[in-house]
């Protein structure tokens, strides 16, 4: 069944109607075909985004003369942050704006787009870099920064609305769409 909207407190919220109720690990009921749990987009993208500031702090902990290191990080980190903007923009980011309720919302998502820019643009600047690049480390801190301003706002703004515009089940649906990103691309499924 789809969810209903009732508006509370000037905020539209969303009401589950179709019958699932969410576990507290931000899974459903729904199997894999299986047997194996999915985990909702949401969960799925907030562990992608703990493991790409993993490979941040790598970054940030090295010696300034692990060049090699460096080049190395910065190319795993590309490969991940490659698929995971590919994913929110073509699977998340298009239905989230379609609903988008206001004019907050729909800004929520254009500056989400803008800001995948930016990073889509370093990323492709870092990949072509040539092996011992003195803009390397700089480029790395300046898409550090951009990433996890990102994350921040998605996680504490977007995330909270795309829960209100989607159903569970939906949610489930592209958790599953990112899984399968990963996969083809090669990346572990965040865990």
């Amino acid at each position: 069944m789809p969810a209903t909207r009732t508006s509370t407190r000037g905020r539209t919220q969303r009401k589950q109607t179709n019958g699932r109720t969410p576990q507290a690990n931000g899974r459903t009921a729904q199997a894999n075909g299986r047997g194996a749990k999915t985990a909702d987009v949401i969960t799925l993208l907030k562990l992608d985004h703990k493991e790409v500031n993993g490979l941040f702090d790598e970054v940030e902990d090295l010696g300034e003369r692990a060049e090699k290191q460096r080049e190395k990080l910065a190319q795993q980190i590309c490969k991940a942050l490659e698929a995971h903007s590919e994913f929110e923009k073509t699977e998340l980011y298009p239905p989230f704006k379609e609903r988008a309720e206001d004019h907050e919302e729909t800004q929520q998502v254009l500056e989400a787009f803008e800001e995948h820019a930016i990073v889509d643009r370093l990323v492709k600047e870092i990949k072509e870099m040539r092996s011992g690049d003195e803009t390397l480390e700089a480029k790395l801190k300046v898409l550090t920064e951009s990433v996890r301003h990102h994350v921040k706002e998605e996680e504490r703004e977007m995330f909270p609305t795309v829960k209100e515009l989607f159903d569970e089940e939906e949610l489930v649906e592209l958790g599953s769409k990112f899984i399968e990103a990963k996969r083809r691309a090669g990346l572990p499924v965040p865990k």
